[in-house]
C-alpha cells in the first residue's frame, strides 16, 4: 500500500488513482474517519476524468497510530507531504468537516505559497471556530466538546455509534429512515483509528482559530453546508467562511445534514463539478 513518511515519523496512508496526467482533486475527510468516507466522491469524480487523491489522517484509518501532532498545523503539513511526494499542481482541494479545517490551513500556509492549488471547496467545514467565544456568539459551547471527550474515553464503541445512528447524518429527525450500512461503515473506520488521535483532534477541530486561513486564501472557494447540520451549526461556519474568504461561491442545502457527501451525493457531486469546471 502507498505510504509517505513525514519528518517527525508519521506513515501516512494515500489513494491516488487515475491518470497521472489529469487534474488532480484532492480529498479531506472528518473526524473520526478516513479516506474511505469519500468512495462515492473518488469514483464519480475518477468516471469524469479527474485523478483522485485521498489520505487518512495521522492516527486515523491505515495512517499510523503516531502518539504526537494532533493538531491543525501537522495535518496541513502531512497533506503537504503526500502533495509534494505525487508533485500534484492545479490541484482541487476538497474537505468535510475537520478536513475543511485542513484544507484551509493547508492551502493558506502551503497550497498557495508553493502555487499548487487551483480551487477548494469546503464542505460543512468547521473554521473559522467551533467553539462558542465572545466574537465567536454562534460557536458550540466547550462543555460539548468535553463531553465528547468524556464520552469517547468512557466507551469509544459506543459513542461512535450513537453520533453516525444519530446527528451525523441526520437519522434522528422525524420521517428520516436510518440506513444500518451506514451507520456501520461509520463506526468501521472510526474504530480503525486511534483513540488517541480521535480524542487529541477533538481540541483540533474545535479550538483552531481559522480567520487568518481564510482571510488568506485567494482562490475561489465553493463553500457548501445544510442548514439542518446538528454537528457543525452552519451560522458559525459557512456563513462565516463565506464573509472571511476573499473569493468565494456559498450555498446551502435546505435540511441537508452534516454528512451531507453520503446522504446527498447525487446532488453534491455535480454542483462540486459544475464549480471546478467554471
Amino acid at each position: 500500500m502507498p505510504f509517505i513518511t513525514t519528518d517527525d515519523g508519521a506513515e501516512i496512508y494515500f489513494k491516488d488513482w487515475g491518470d497521472k496526467d489529469a487534474q488532480p482533486i484532492v480529498f479531506h475527510h472528518g473526524w473520526p474517519l478516513s479516506s474511505d468516507d469519500w468512495d462515492a466522491q473518488l469514483l464519480y469524480f475518477l468516471g469524469k476524468g479527474f485523478r483522485v487523491i485521498a489520505s487518512d489522517r495521522r492516527g486515523h484509518g491505515r495512517s499510523s497510530q503516531i502518539g504526537t501532532g494532533h493538531d491543525m498545523d501537522h495535518y496541513a503539513s502531512d497533506v503537504s507531504a503526500v502533495v509534494e511526494h505525487l508533485d500534484l499542481r492545479n490541484a482541487v482541494h476538497i474537505g468535510h468537516s475537520t478536513g475543511g479545517g485542513q484544507v484551509a490551513r493547508y492551502v493558506a500556509k502551503f497550497g498557495e505559497p508553493q502555487g499548487r492549488v487551483a480551487k477548494a471547496v469546503l464542505v460543512a467545514a468547521v473554521p473559522p471556530l467551533m467553539v462558542q467565544t465572545d466574537w465567536n456568539t454562534e460557536g458550540t459551547p466547550l462543555s460539548v466538546f468535553d463531553g465528547f471527550r468524556e464520552a469517547l474515553a468512557a466507551n469509544r464503541a459506543e459513542f461512535f455509534e450513537a453520533v453516525a445512528s444519530g446527528p451525523f447524518y441526520g437519522f434522528n429527525r422525524e420521517g428520516v429512515t436510518p440506513s444500518q450500512p451506514v451507520i456501520d461503515n461509520w463506526w468501521r473506520q472510526g474504530m480503525t483509528g486511534s483513540a488517541l488521535a480521535h480524542y487529541e483532534g477533538i481540541k483540533a477541530f474545535s479550538e483552531t482559530d481559522q480567520r487568518e486561513d481564510l482571510a488568506a486564501i485567494t482562490v475561489p472557494v465553493f463553500v457548501m453546508q445544510g442548514d439542518d447540520d446538528q454537528v457543525v451549526p452552519y451560522k458559525a461556519a459557512a456563513l462565516q467562511q463565506a464573509e472571511m474568504l476573499q473569493n468565494s461561491t456559498l450555498k446551502i442545502y435546505e435540511g441537508y445534514p452534516h454528512g451531507m457527501l453520503t446522504t446527498h451525493a447525487d446532488v453534491l457531486n455535480p454542483d462540486i463539478l459544475e464549480f471546478i469546471q467554471s
